[in-house]
């Protein structure tokens, strides 16, 4: 049976093709599903990284800081200790925060 169809109108005729070429560019320039991080970038942080698994890694980072800033600042005299004291100080109440947070996110 043969069933007749009208042309569409003039006005879809835009869209029409508007729309045929987003397909052709979908299908033939495919985009990458990874994007490229920006080049003076250096760190990431996974995407898929839970609260729990975060707050330890910072939790860690602020220890080993911690640490460093403590051995330099016994190296040091005069107002450079007192200096990298005060950073050791911010670094250990950071770290503080950070379990604090940790153990609300994730009770044990």
């Amino acid at each position: 049976m043969f069933k007749i169809t009208p042309n569409p109108p003039e006005d879809d005729s835009k869209k029409l093709n508007e729309a045929a070429d987003r397909a052709l560019a979908f299908y033939l320039d495919p985009k990458s599903e990874n994007p490229i991080p920006p080049p003076g970038q250096l760190f990431t942080v996974a995407e898929g990284a839970d609260l729990e698994c975060l707050l330890a890694n910072l939790s860690e980072t602020l220890a080993s800081v911690n640490v460093m800033a403590n051995e330099l600042a016994f190296d040091l005299e005069g107002t450079r200790r007192s200096f990298a004291l005060g950073i050791q100080q911010m670094v250990e109440l950071s770290e503080l925060l950070a379990n604090r947070a940790l153990d609300i996110a994730a009770p044990r």
